[in-house]
């Protein structure tokens, strides 16, 4: 199947690790030019190489997704660099604190600055970009903690923040030819993740949760995600528009492990 990617301009955020690169590479794969920011440089620089080797054209930027004049200034770089933003994956993530007695209020914010807010303030500096070609498709990178809930309160209340934003966007950008979808991953494996770290501490253990909690016997990985973001987020995927798709391999509940739960 022809996604119809050839040419257009992917922007990833988080995109050199993890399902953020997997993203990033398989837009590249299908013919997409592609821009990535990190926190850090040396496997941004890695990542953008790869990038590159597909035979498209790709920028990045280290980034704190949380500083919203650096967002801006990445999305404008990314625009000026690729020649302007067709699509937006909103991939950053994570949680600071433990549950509602462990953590404190700014950790709250924190985890939904790192989440929810990093989502907003991405989309907005995006939105303008995309009305320009009169189209665009957004989606956020949620996950199934923001669905099925486990402990860890504060992760799995953004993850849902995330989920009723995409919808209610997707209804506001809809004038504008724009789609907005949520892709809600389950607990996935892959080099570096602390499911990888989880893995190697325990390997009797984590095999044991691996064939208890899922229907296949085994975490997912990035790459399978990536796919499903990405035919979401192309002009194959036209008519899907407001919602979430879970990609969790029928995950019984969040990952939860002997040691507690692992942010993706």
């Amino acid at each position: 199947m022809d996604l119809g990617l050839t040419g257009k301009v992917a922007v990833v955020t988080g995109g050199s690790r993890g399902i953020g690169r997997a993203t990033a590479l398989t837009f590249a794969e299908e013919g997409a030019d592609v821009a990535i920011c990190a926190r850090g440089s040396e496997t941004l620089e890695k990542t953008l190489a790869e990038i590159r080797a597909c035979g498209v054209n790709a920028f990045g930027m280290a980034v704190d997704v949380t500083q919203r004049t650096v967002v801006e200034s990445f999305i404008e770089a990314s625009a000026d660099a690729l020649g302007g933003i067709d699509i937006l994956i909103n991939n950053v993530g994570g949680s600071v604190g433990k549950g509602l007695m462990g953590s404190t209020d700014e950790e709250w914010f924190d985890t939904f600055d790192l989440n929810l807010f990093h989502a907003v303030r991405t989309s907005r500096a995006a939105v303008p970009h995309m009305r320009k070609r009169q189209r665009g498709s957004i989606v956020i990178i949620s996950s199934i903690s923001g669905l099925k809930p486990a402990p860890g309160s504060q992760y799995g209340a953004a993850k849902a923040a995330e989920v009723f934003v995409s919808g209610a966007l997707a209804m506001e950008l809809g004038p504008d030819n724009i789609r907005v979808n949520t892709v809600s991953p389950g607990s996935i494996l892959f080099p570096g993740g602390g499911w990888a770290q989880r893995q190697h501490e325990d390997p009797e253990g984590f095999g044991k949760f691996a064939v208890e909690e899922y229907p296949l016997g085994r975490l997912g990985t990035a790459e399978e995600v990536a796919r499903a973001v990405v035919f979401v987020a192309s002009p194959a995927g036209s008519w899907i528009n407001g919602t979430n798709i879970s990609v969790d391999g029928a995950q019984q509940q969040p990952g939860m492990f002997d040691k507690g739960p692992v942010w993706r």
